[in-house]
């Protein structure tokens, strides 16, 4: 089935030029069926990129997929044009009202920063805790697994020595997990951050569970029991460049930043990437989809957190 996203977005262009199915708000409202309402909240400075990749991965289901965007309300995007902001995003003022039954929060640059001095921080936490009762299940992604992790459950982040900057291999350690259902014994994640969360504190914490890890990354992905809440603490929506682009990024500017892991051939940073991580990137988001969003969610959306 297709992902309905608002007419003229410019993913829309992207996704059909890679043969996704994707379908305009025009079309849809022809057709006589529910999707699922999936809301990202897209706190990444490159918000057009960002849009594209989670879109894409959101559309490798069975389930048509309605996709609304997200912004913070009082933070101003360098990076995006304001005209494609206020064609495409809400505010969540516009959007509390609502039920939906999926959201995702995406990563953002803001690692370096404690929590608290985030300058949406405040904003953040008011939908962190609206999605107790207004969304099925939430996917919390990268900085945001912190984040959540933080908000939620008090589990603190620490920092690391260096960056954690690549592809590394991972595995399923709660074995039966929904989640990963069909994932190989190994499957590849790129990371990209500064900062991590111990085990120790995952593990404190009763109504968490960790679904799978990293012998170099660490702790991968993290669950309530029912998926009410899930954090992912890698960046399985990357597109095979991302990891040049902010390799070439930083390289430029004279930061110290070394040759992502496992990356490029032969750590050979003239020649092109493979994307090693498609397939379960896929996998992992039409698992959300089918076991803990669209099998979990009431046909009536307004029954949401009732």
């Amino acid at each position: 089935m297709p992902i309905k996203i608002p007419s003229g977005l410019p993913a829309e262009k992207t996704l059909e030029e890679e043969n996704i199915f994707t379908i305009n708000n025009i079309r849809a409202d022809m057709q006589d069926i529910r999707p699922l309402r999936i809301l990202l909240l897209n706190l990444m400075p490159t918000k057009i990129q960002t849009e594209t990749q989670f879109a894409r991965l959101l559309s490798n289901s069975a389930i048509q997929v309605e996709l609304e965007l997200l912004k913070m309300k009082n933070h101003v995007s360098k990076n995006t044009p304001e005209s494609h902001l206020i064609a495409f995003y809400k505010t969540f003022e516009e959007v509390r009202e609502n039920n939906y039954d999926g959201m995702v929060i995406t990563g953002a640059p803001v690692e370096h920063l404690p929590f608290e001095e985030v300058e949406y921080w405040e904003e953040l936490c008011e939908i962190m805790e609206w999605s107790k009762t207004h969304v099925t299940s939430t996917l919390h992604v990268c900085w945001a697994s912190q984040a959540g992790l933080y908000y939620h459950y008090g589990v603190p982040k620490k920092q690391l020595d260096e960056k954690l900057f690549g592809v590394f291999p991972h595995y399923v350690s709660r074995k039966g997990s929904m989640l990963f259902r069909g994932f190989d014994d190994i499957f590849l994640v790129p990371h990209s951050r500064h900062t991590t969360v111990d085990k120790s504190n995952i593990l404190a914490c009763p109504e968490l569970k960790i679904l799978a890890q990293s012998d170099i990354a660490g702790v991968y992905a993290v669950s309530t029991a029912r998926g009410k809440q899930i954090f992912i603490t890698g960046h399985s929506e990357y597109d095979a460049g991302t990891l040049r682009q902010e390799y070439l990024r930083d390289k430029g500017k004279g930061l110290p930043i070394k040759v992502p892991y496992n990356y490029f051939p032969n750590d050979d940073d003239t020649k092109e990437p493979l994307c090693t991580w498609r397939s379960s990137a896929h996998m992992l988001f039409s698992n959300w989809l089918n076991y803990f969003v669209y099998q979990s969610t009431p046909y009536d959306i307004g029954a949401i957190g009732k």
